[in-house]
């Protein structure tokens, strides 16, 4: 026995570790992410094995089904978990409250754009906060800002300013960026 556990732990559980990625591989695959959580398992079922091996079959053999079965199953029951969740999800569509008109998707829609609240007031009107988000941006920047908001499509933004599509995203990500949209907050 002691030759067996030393056989599938060496190099770091190297043959365990293939032997699961073959039967893991049979399922079509799992993420990376998951692997530790089946190379655990694999652990679990090891022992177990260990402890039942009464030596009428090959111990490849009868380790492999043992294998193949408890990930099969926890396969199985993580799908499950995610079909749960899945049960529980309504769609934006869904009507709500006694009007039959309203869905939730009313609820939580907001036409509200920081850009929108940025340009419909005069500069005078707005807030220090909104003077100080504006001051970060560049020329371009807020060339590009003004046109989205009028409703320009980024091609027709790039079109417009003469700029490449490099140019274009470049000044949407800082337009965007946490670090110049946090002031806001």
């Amino acid at each position: 026995m002691e030759q067996i556990l030393n056989t599938y732990y060496e190099n770091n559980a190297k043959k365990l570790h293939r032997m699961v990625d073959k039967i893991i591989l049979k399922f079509g695959g799992i993420s990376n992410k998951d692997l530790d959580d089946f190379y655990s398992l694999a652990n679990e079922v090891f022992v177990d094995v260990m402890r039942k091996y009464d030596h009428s079959q090959a111990f490849d053999v009868f380790l492999y089904s043992c294998l193949a079965n408890r990930i099969k199953s926890e396969m199985t029951r993580r799908n499950r978990e995610k079909r749960k969740a899945d049960n529980m999800s309504i769609s934006i569509d869904t009507l709500i409250g006694n009007d039959e008109n309203t869905t939730v998707g009313d609820m939580i829609a907001d036409d509200v754009t920081i850009e929108k609240e940025l340009f419909e007031q005069k500069e005078e009107g707005y807030s220090r906060k909104i003077l100080l988000y504006l001051s970060r941006l560049s020329g371009l920047q807020k060339e590009v800002l003004r046109l989205n908001i009028a409703g320009y499509l980024p091609n027709e933004i790039r079109e417009e300013l003469h700029i490449s599509e490099k140019q274009y995203s470049d000044c949407f990500s800082a337009i965007h960026s946490y670090r110049n949209v946090s002031i806001l907050f």
